[in-house]
Formats: C-alpha cells, sequence, structure tokens
C-alpha cells in the first residue's frame, strides 16, 4: 500500500454492498427504484400489448360481443377476445383475471347472459376496472332482467359497471373513457 492512499478498513472495500467502485463516492450500479418508480416506467413504455380484454361465457356470446371489439379497432385499442365460462372453468377465469394486469391489460369487459356470474368472477380476481355487459337469450328470464340484476347486485368491495342490455359498443366506449383514449 503506498503511502498516500487511505487504509481500507474491514468495513470498507471497492465493492461495497455488491456494487462497483468507480472511484471516491461513485457507484457504478444504480440505486434500485421504488415500485411506484418501476411502475411509472413501465406504464410509459408503449408496447404492442392489448389494453382490453373482451371475455365471454359462451361462444354463441361471440357475435354480440364483436360489436365491443369493433368500436376499440375503430378507436385505435388493442384488445384480445376470449370465451370463458365462469361455471364450467372457474380456474380458467381466474388465472386470466390475476394475470390480466401483469400481461398489459387496463379494463376487462365481461360479457355474460342467464345468471351472468362471469362478469363478477372477474372483479373477484383483479384489481382492474371490469365492465359488465348483461346479455339477453332464449333462457334469460323476463327478456334479460337477470343477467342484469345479476351485474348490477355485486357485494360491496367487487365493483362492477354495467352497461345495458346487449350493449358491447357502451362497454367498449366506457373502456376507452376509462384509458383516456
Amino acid at each position: 500500500m503506498k503511502a498516500d492512499e487511505p487504509e481500507k478498513g474491514p468495513q470498507q472495500s471497492s465493492a461495497q454492498e455488491g456494487r462497483s467502485a468507480g472511484g471516491p463516492g461513485i457507484s457504478l450500479v444504480p440505486e434500485p427504484m421504488q415500485e411506484a418508480e418501476v411502475q411509472a416506467q413501465l406504464d410509459d413504455i408503449d408496447v404492442d400489448a392489448p389494453r382490453v380484454g373482451i371475455v365471454m361465457g359462451s361462444k354463441s356470446d361471440m357475435e354480440t360481443m364483436e360489436k365491443a371489439g369493433k368500436e376499440l379497432e375503430d378507436r385505435g385499442i388493442l384488445h384480445e377476445m376470449r370465451v370463458m365460462s365462469a361455471h364450467r372453468e372457474p380456474d380458467v377465469v381466474a388465472e386470466y383475471a390475476k394475470n390480466a394486469h401483469m400481461r398489459g391489460l387496463r379494463v376487462i369487459i365481461a360479457g355474460a347472459g342467464i345468471s351472468a356470474a362471469l362478469p363478477g368472477a372477474v372483479a373477484a380476481h383483479t384489481d382492474l376496472p371490469v365492465i359488465g355487459v348483461p346479455l339477453s337469450g332464449r333462457l334469460t328470464a323476463a327478456g334479460g332482467l337477470d343477467a342484469i340484476l345479476s351485474i348490477v347486485q355485486m357485494p360491496p368491495g367487487v365493483p362492477v359497471a354495467c352497461v345495458g342490455l346487449d350493449n358491447p359498443r357502451n362497454a367498449a366506449i366506457l373502456a376507452a373513457q376509462i384509458l383516456g383514449s
């Protein structure tokens, strides 16, 4: 050791806490960012990932729910469409909802008829906004009133927005407003 170099004690080293020393008081490794900073930077990244998920309980709902997709396309908003049943595939619905935010979705539109459990089942597993679309059909009661009430009457802590009967276009417009597009 040269006489003009400071003596390094047991607490000091050229790489403190796993950081490379780039000179006195300089670290070549950036300080860890707070979670909010990371999220803000991730939100600023423009990727070609869908921002809106459109789900429906049955393939027979596809023709009606495609109107939401058309509205989103017209607005330049990327989306995805999936068929999944809250009753026949509850685990699939739960996994979809739990992973939606991580995959880039910011809003979920869920269309369902009869008991219309899908919007609530999705909302139970995500913190993203969920928009329910009550759908009428040959098995619905009172012209679709059962589906409307199933979506509107969610318990406290599990919010689901509800648009009019068979009106997925309004759900897409609401999703666009939520996204600020």
